[in-house]
């Protein structure tokens, strides 16, 4: 089971890069698959995300835009795993035949042993339910919604008891450091508070999977290491796996593993 309660604490005058997180239980989640023991990878055996010959091509009135052409690579459970490459070198594509988001033209995704390739679109929604939590650059947070309420949506979505949700939501800001912000509405939170209520909405529903494009495109160097960081921690003490794509060459030091995509083809992998 998934440890019960997380306590954010900042040092006395520390700015919001400097925020520190001190895990412990945690109550079960409504949904999803969870670790037998805090921090221990989420899922089955095997590889948690598997592509062959992956190829995804966008026709235009003058070409055909070849965005993937025919990636191969798996990712084990519980690794930070981060895609660099320059816009238009295929990461946003690559994120999107992962978390079903589109299809592609050629090859396989496999999520948990499941050929995601083949799922119709009823399939495909209770895939991104059960197995994802999708982390945006621009946040995507309601704004006449608070935290609280933003955090609630995916417990709403899956039905989950108000008493639960709001354990939940409560349990997850606090994780993310937001205890003193729930009320708050995105107008009111700095961009890194914004990106922070993200992650944890991208939580809500225990995913085994985390998909994070450009999150902290839209945040200075500083605080977007701290989100960075707040990821990281969460890989090891939630037993999630996280696929990051990001041209910031500053927060690659942080992964596990770096993917460097170029014109749509791996360039290098250090896994």
């Amino acid at each position: 089971m998934r440890s019960s309660r997380r306590k954010g604490r900042r040092r006395a005058g520390s700015s919001e890069a400097e925020f520190v997180y001190v895990v412990g239980p945690e109550p079960n989640g409504p949904s999803g698959a969870q670790p037998d023991k805090a921090g221990e990878p989420v899922g089955g055996i095997g590889p948690i995300v598997a592509l062959e010959g992956l190829a995804r091509d966008y026709e235009t009135p003058a070409h055909t835009v070849e965005a993937l052409k025919g990636i191969d690579f798996s990712v084990e459970r519980g690794q930070l795993v981060a895609v660099r490459g320059r816009s238009g070198s295929g990461k946003t594509t690559l994120l999107n035949l992962i978390g079903g988001l589109d299809r592609p033209t050629a090859g396989t995704v496999r999520i948990d042993g499941s050929d995601v390739t083949t799922m119709d679109e009823s399939d495909l929604v209770r895939l991104r339910r059960e197995k994802f939590g999708f982390i945006f650059q621009a946040f995507g947070l309601i704004p006449i919604l608070t935290a609280a309420e933003n955090v609630e949506i995916p417990l709403r979505m899956v039905r989950a008891a108000v008493n639960d949700r709001k354990q939940r939501v409560g349990m997850l800001l606090d994780m993310v450091g937001l205890s003193d912000r729930v009320e708050h509405r995105p107008h009111e939170l700095s961009g890194g508070e914004q990106q922070r209520v993200g992650i944890a909405r991208a939580l809500a529903n225990n995913p085994p999977l985390l998909l994070a494009d450009e999150p902290t495109g839209q945040l200075d160097s500083r605080t977007g290491r701290s989100i960075m960081n707040l990821i990281k921690q969460l890989v090891a003490s939630e037993g999630v796996t996280a696929i990051v794509a990001t041209h910031d060459s500053a927060l690659i030091d942080l992964a596990d593993r770096i993917v460097d995509l170029r014109d749509g083809e791996i360039a290098a992998d250090t896994g």
